[in-house]
């Protein structure tokens, strides 16, 4: 070992030396409170932590390399507590990538196993090196690269707006653009998807809910099935935490830092669509006891997963392992994380998978107050993004509308798809929870309103028909049944519980009038979603019939059944025109998404309507009922009344509408069963004024606005 006594200047407020040498490469200690690899002017620090390891060294790889060209052992002086931490000089960033070996005891009855021969990914890496290219194996280990943060943002405030308004987007980035009928130079990737942003704009959504971007392995647990090759499509078996998927980008980026990702938030925050990510932090691609080992497994086992007392792997998450989210390490990681997506990318929130989870304790038990959900939802960095849970787990765990630290967190909401899916397909019994769905869930979020006067869920709840995890909108309505023979389980998998209706015919069919009832039904759940109160989400393609040919869970599906196939956006225009008209309504109908002051005309906030509008209740198996929402618009200078009217009954209805006290008049803005003339939705200066009643026709949905005289 050589000592040094030069001076390097460094991009980081203190002075510091090499003071030895370790296998040619002058040294010495680190920044120890910094976790991962930072490049330095002259060097890289290089900081990670083991609890139960007894010794560490950093490995050296030159590009697309197995073996590494440098170990260098931390010598005793460079660890503090828990953490090793080197800086090393002369390192070009752009002629290595990294890895770590750990050792320590090996007892895998007491979750310890730890082996000097794992090569182990940095938990805290930015970038990962071996996996570059769709669908291909990586030859070896993973390996990291060390990164550049040099992408600048401009002064863009952050996004100020309240999650109830905004219309949320589920897309998955691949699947978004890879099918060849989507016009774009780069299918399938970040780039693809920014050139899809007039689309977005014209369409009219504010916000995108992107399936995971984190680093997965899609060719873990591939297979072939009927001669198609089956990936981990989805992307839910996270490889790293910090660093994008390296395949989603168009270009190999090296060491620039996930710009391409970077550039597509930008541009979707210059064109008001906000950006929220779906993050799994249940569990890992390390598996359970036969899965590989290559990260968390090698670094301190014990801590990162939830064990049994002999040394198994708990599964909540139905995936193999369950991530140890309330051991004071892993909250520490998870914070980490989400901190520098929102301070790096710019993040405006984030979803939550089987997010039950997170309020596990390291037994697995339920805990009632989860110490790292409150430091999520108090963390200042954190305190003006979206949190939003996936209130359920595999274990059991079911907590939609009492998710702990709720009044931070939002929940989506799947009491809200299964009372709408049944009770719009024709069950009866399903009319109350409708109801109470619609007018915003107030029984599971506190009422109507909370000890401020402001609406429970508003920002509470997001409301869904349709997600990545089920039937598409189209599918919904033409399959009774699913259809996951492709997956290569004997149709096992996937949810039975689907609520759907085939219109009377199962899958594709040329018959008119089920393909002209199918789009009634379509409609009907858009026009239901967007006037309801609560933050509406739907799924990428609804909005032009998008199918997964009646499969719901395209997990492994990389190909047209999960791609969007963009041709049936000219086929099926109307339906898009009728989704941009819903969407365009609640912007333009506050009243829908946040409390106003009384209307002038007395009509109560909120109300729940029967046949005849003066009835002030609904009987527990009506087909047919409306709810009004009513408030004084001052912005507008006028009341805002909106009047939604839904028959499920197979039948004409009739229907009458309340009166309002000569402040003005009733106008019909959308009628999905259409006029016969294919035309289901009138702009403000073509409405239809109604007077005092309506006949509902079979099977779908009205919806009126009151406007002054």
């Amino acid at each position: 070992m050589k000592f040094y006594n030069q001076k390097f200047t460094l991009d980081y407020p203190v002075s510091i030396s090499p003071v030895a040498e370790i296998a040619g490469f002058p040294v010495c200690p680190g920044l120890f409170d910094v976790n991962g690899a930072m490049c330095l002017s002259d060097g890289v620090n290089f900081t990670i932590h083991t609890h139960h390891g007894t010794y560490c060294e950093l490995l050296l790889f030159r590009h697309r390399e197995e073996e590494p060209y440098a170990v260098l052992p931390f010598p005793d002086a460079y660890k503090i507590g828990d953490v090793y931490s080197m800086i090393v000089f002369g390192l070009n960033i752009e002629e290595f990538e990294y890895a770590y070996r750990i050792d320590g005891p090996y007892q895998p009855e007491k979750g310890l196993l730890f082996n000097k021969r794992n090569i182990l990914l940095d938990p805290y890496a930015r970038a990962v090196a071996s996996q570059r290219v769709w669908g291909e194996k990586k030859s070896g280990s993973y390996l990291a690269r060390v990164v550049k943060n040099t992408f600048d943002w401009g002064d863009a405030p952050q996004s100020s707006r309240e999650l109830s308004e905004l219309i949320i987007y589920e897309l998955h980035i691949r699947g978004y653009t890879r099918h060849e009928s989507s016009g774009v130079t780069h299918r399938g990737t970040f780039s693809g998807l920014k050139e899809k942003i007039p689309y977005l704009k014209e369409l009219g959504i504010n916000a995108v809910e992107m399936m995971p971007v984190f680093e997965f392995d899609e060719t873990m647990n591939s297979r072939t099935v009927d001669g198609k090759v089956l990936l981990e499509y989805w992307g839910y078996n996270s490889v790293g935490f910090f660093a994008p998927n390296t395949s989603y980008a168009s270009s190999p980026e090296y060491n620039e830092e996930g710009n391409e990702l970077k550039e597509l938030i930008k541009a979707l925050h210059d064109n008001g669509i906000e950006v929220i990510l779906d993050v799994v932090f249940n569990h890992t691609a390390e598996g359970n006891e036969l899965g590989p080992t290559f990260c968390f497994k090698g670094f301190d086992n014990k801590i990162y997963y939830m064990l049994t007392p002999n040394g198994n792997y708990y599964n909540f998450s139905g995936c193999g392992n369950t991530l140890n989210c309330n051991h004071p390490i892993v909250q520490q990681l998870i914070l980490e994380c989400l901190r520098y997506w929102t301070v790096s990318y710019r993040v405006d929130g984030f979803r939550f998978d089987l997010a039950s989870i997170l309020g596990r304790n390291e037994d697995g038990s339920p805990m009632n107050n989860p110490p790292l959900l409150r430091s999520l939802a108090y963390d200042p960095v954190l305190s003006r993004v979206k949190l939003i849970a996936e209130a359920w787990d595999a274990g059991g765990m079911y907590q939609v509308g009492h998710f702990p630290a709720s009044k931070r967190w939002a929940e989506w909401n799947g009491r809200y798809r299964d009372a709408l899916r049944s009770f719009l397909k024709g069950d009866s019994w399903e009319v109350q929870a409708a109801a109470w769905s619609i007018a915003g869930s107030g029984d599971l979020y506190g009422g109507y309103f909370d000890d401020h006067g402001d609406y429970a869920g508003y920002n509470s709840c997001v409301n869904f028909l349709t997600c990545h995890d089920g039937f598409t909108l189209y599918d919904l309505y033409s399959y009774n049944q699913k259809h996951n023979e492709a997956n290569g389980w004997n149709n096992t998998d996937g949810s039975d519980d689907n609520r759907s209706w085939n219109c009377g015919i199962e899958g594709d069919t040329d018959d008119p009038q089920v393909l002209s009832l199918r789009f009634r039904m379509i409609r009907n759940a858009c026009a239901v979603l967007m006037c309801s109160r609560g933050t509406p989400m739907f799924l990428a393609g609804d909005e032009f019939g998008n199918t997964q040919y009646g499969n719901n869970n395209g997990y492994c599906q990389d190909n047209e059944i999960s791609w969007l196939d963009w041709n049936l956006l000219e086929k099926n225009r109307d339906l898009f025109e009728f989704f941009k008209f819903m969407i365009h309504y609640r912007y333009h109908h506050p009243v829908i998404r946040k409390k106003l002051p009384d209307a002038v005309c007395g009509m109560d906030p909120i109300h729940v309507h029967d046949l005849m509008a003066k009835k002030e209740s609904i009987s527990r198996d009506a087909r047919t009922f409306s709810i009004s929402f009513s408030g004084y618009d001052e912005e507008k200078g006028h009341d805002d009344i909106i009047y939604i009217s839904i028959n499920s009954h197979w039948e004409d209805v009739a229907i009458t509408l309340p009166a309002l006290n000569n402040r003005g008049a009733w106008y019909l803005s959308v009628n999905t069963y259409g006029d016969g003339q294919g035309r289901y939705f009138y702009n403000e200066n073509e409405e239809v004024r109604i007077d005092g009643s309506f006949i509902l026709r079979p099977r779908s949905v009205a919806v009126f606005t009151g406007r002054p005289y």
